[in-house]
C-alpha cells in the first residue's frame, strides 16, 4: 500500500493506493509543517486519524510532499519521524512544489510552478529538475500573495480602522475579533500562518470591494515582481499555479499576469488527484 501525501500547513490530503492505482482510502489530517510542529503534535495529528493510525503497518511507501520541506534539515526530520511510525515503508520526503509540479506539468515539459495557498512558493522546472531562486524565509518575512498574507491585512484594516464600516461590521460577526483572542491565536497556539489564512475566504467573498481588489492587486501584483520574475525565462514558458488562493482568484491573477505579458498555464485547487496518476505512471 502506498500512502501519497499532500500537506499544507491547515490540512494534509492522504491517499491510499495498491500497486495497481486502485485507491483503497482517502482522509485529511491537519496539516504536517515540520516548520512550526516538534514531533510529538507531528504524531498525535496522525494518530487523531483512524484510517492513517489504523493502516500505519501496512504503508509499503510514503510519498510525502509537504510545506516547511525545503530544507535538507526538515526533511531529515519528518524522514525519521515517519520512519518511525510507518515502520514497514519506504519514506520520501519531498517539498510541496514537487507535487505540483508533478500534478500540472506535462512529462518533460519546462514550466515555472508556483503554490499560492496558506503561504507561496514558486520554482522552475527544466523537465527534469527543479530550481528554486528565492529561499523561503517563512510567513513572517515572505509569503507574497499568500492566504496568511491576506488576513495578516485584514486584520490591520480592522484594527487600525482602515476597513470600510459595512466590512467592518461583517468582519466582527464572522470571526472572533477580540484582541486577546486574536494574540492568543498569533502568538501561542500552534500554525500562526494557518490561523492568518483562515481570514481569506472573507476577501475572496469580497474580492470586488475596492478594499479588497486593493489589497488583492498589491499581493499577487508582490508574487509576480518577488518571485515569478526571478526566472529570466518567464515569459516563455508557461506559470502553472496549485493552490485555494490561485483557484478563487484566478481571474484577478490572470489579469496581473498578462500586464506583464507571462502567459498562465493550469491552475489546481489541490494537486493530489494528479499525484495519483503521477505515481501509477512512476510505479
Amino acid at each position: 500500500m502506498k500512502l501519497l501525501v499532500d500537506s499544507g500547513s491547515t490540512k494534509a490530503d492522504w491517499i491510499a493506493i495498491d500497486d495497481n492505482g486502485k485507491v483503497l482510502f482517502t482522509t485529511q489530517s491537519l496539516g504536517l509543517n515540520p516548520e512550526v510542529l516538534d514531533k510529538d503534535a507531528i504524531i498525535e495529528r496522525l494518530d487523531d486519524k483512524f484510517d492513517i493510525e489504523h493502516n500505519r503497518m501496512k504503508a509499503t511507501h510514503v510519498f510525502f510532499y509537504g510545506a516547511g520541506c525545503g530544507t535538507d534539515r526538515m526533511k531529515n526530520f519528518l524522514t525519521k519521524v515517519f520512519e518511525g511510525y510507518f515502520r514497514n515503508a519506504q519514506v520520501v520526503v519531498h517539498e510541496d512544489t514537487y507535487a505540483a509540479v508533478y500534478a500540472t506539468t506535462p512529462k518533460d515539459e519546462k514550466a515555472i510552478v508556483c503554490i499560492l495557498g496558506t503561504g507561496s512558493n514558486c520554482s522552475y522546472f527544466d523537465g527534469k529538475v527543479l530550481h528554486q531562486k528565492v529561499q523561503s524565509l517563512g510567513y513572517i518575512a515572505m509569503d507574497d500573495g499568500s492566504g496568511n498574507r491576506f488576513g495578516r491585512h485584514l486584520l490591520r484594516g480592522y484594527f487600525f480602522n482602515k476597513m470600510p464600516a459595512d466590512l467592518t461590521t461583517e468582519f466582527g460577526e464572522e470571526y472572533n475579533v477580540d484582541a486577546d483572542y486574536v494574540k492568543e491565536n498569533l502568538y501561542k497556539e500552534d500554525n500562526p500562518n494557518a490561523y492568518l489564512a483562515t481570514f481569506a475566504k472573507f476577501i475572496i467573498k469580497h474580492k470586488d470591494s475596492e478594499f479588497c481588489k486593493k489589497i488583492i492587486r498589491k499581493e499577487l501584483k508582490s508574487f509576480v515582481k518577488n518571485y515569478i520574475m526571478q526566472y529570466e525565462n518567464n515569459k516563455e514558458v508557461p506559470v502553472h499555479f496549485v493552490g485555494s488562493i490561485a483557484f478563487y482568484l484566478k481571474d484577478e491573477l490572470e489579469e496581473i499576469l498578462k500586464k506583464y505579458d507571462i502567459k498562465i498555464g493550469n491552475v489546481l485547487r489541490r494537486p493530489i488527484d494528479g499525484l495519483i496518476a503521477y505515481h501509477i505512471l512512476n510505479k
